[in-house]
């Protein structure tokens, strides 16, 4: 039995490198559908089956919890799935509460009413399947009121940003950024929206500027995570031995995953 960890591709390794240092006694099976990346683009439809898909198999794996570490599964797929397909027994989680909890300063599981929060002009960077779901303000809207959300779809960065393109990602997050602030010309925080994007969080930061505080996931959903599986001790697995699972190529994948991570992944075919 492990945590299992799902994206569609490589930016899931920004959350399972903060998980498994936070967590180091937990195993981890990791599961990228890279032949299936990127999600950003694919109808809702079409992002719940193949998140299912990839749920399902690390079941197989024995991982009772998963976490949908893709803002977009999560966003298109993650109440649907709890609401209909999820088995007595397992439990999926989503990465976009803890965010909102930290973006507005509430404690781990505060089901209190919404209320006015400090930050009210909030930037939102995400894939464009992301923002169409609109799933981000629905959540923030059960914890806070009078807040203004802009939402960026980023179209072509995680392409970029899995190939590779280093340069090519720079110059997008720097337009989409440009094109944000057209039309919200001073927020107050911005939302890295997608787990691809913390690689990039410099640019980010420096494209908005030094006022405007950026928010990432990783860490904060790292915390929640080790908060769950202390109330709930039974989703934690037994043993110190990751996996790594991908639809792609697993010699390809991996060698983009270490220059991603900047140390050794290796992947096995799911």
């Amino acid at each position: 039995m492990a945590v299992g960890i799902f994206d569609s591709g490589l930016g899931g390794l920004t959350i399972y490198e903060a998980v498994s240092k936070r967590l180091p006694d937990v195993p981890f099976v990791y599961y990228g559908d890279n032949a299936h990346a990127p999600y950003g683009v694919r109808t809702a439809d079409d992002i719940f089956r193949l998140t299912c898909a990839g749920v399902e198999r690390l079941w197989d794996e024995g991982c009772d919890l998963v976490v949908l570490a893709c803002n977009t599964a999560s966003a298109a797929a993650l109440k649907r799935m709890q609401e209909t397909w999820v088995p007595e027994g397992k439990r999926v989680l989503g990465v976009f509460v803890p965010l909102i909890e930290a973006l507005t300063e509430r404690q781990w599981g505060d089901n209190s009413p919404p209320r006015e929060v400090a930050v009210k002009h909030v930037a939102l960077f995400a894939t464009p399947a992301t923002v169409a779901t609109r799933a981000f303000q629905r959540e923030l809207a059960f914890r806070a009121i009078g807040v203004d959300v802009e939402a960026q779809p980023c179209g072509g960065l995680v392409d970029a940003i899995e190939q590779g393109d280093e340069i090519l990602a720079e110059a997008l997050v720097r337009s989409h950024v440009e094109a944000l602030k057209r039309r919200m010309p001073k927020p107050e925080a911005g939302i890295l929206g997608c787990t691809h994007y913390p690689l990039l969080q410099k640019t980010f930061q420096d494209a908005l500027g030094p006022t405007v505080t950026v928010f990432s996931q990783a860490e904060l959903v790292a915390e929640s995570l080790a908060d769950y599986l202390m109330r709930r001790p039974e989703f934690a697995g037994q043993g110190k031995v990751s996996k790594f699972l991908t639809t792609g190529d697993p010699l390809a994948v991996s060698d983009r995953a270490t220059q991603f991570l900047r140390h050794q992944i290796t992947f096995t075919a799911a």
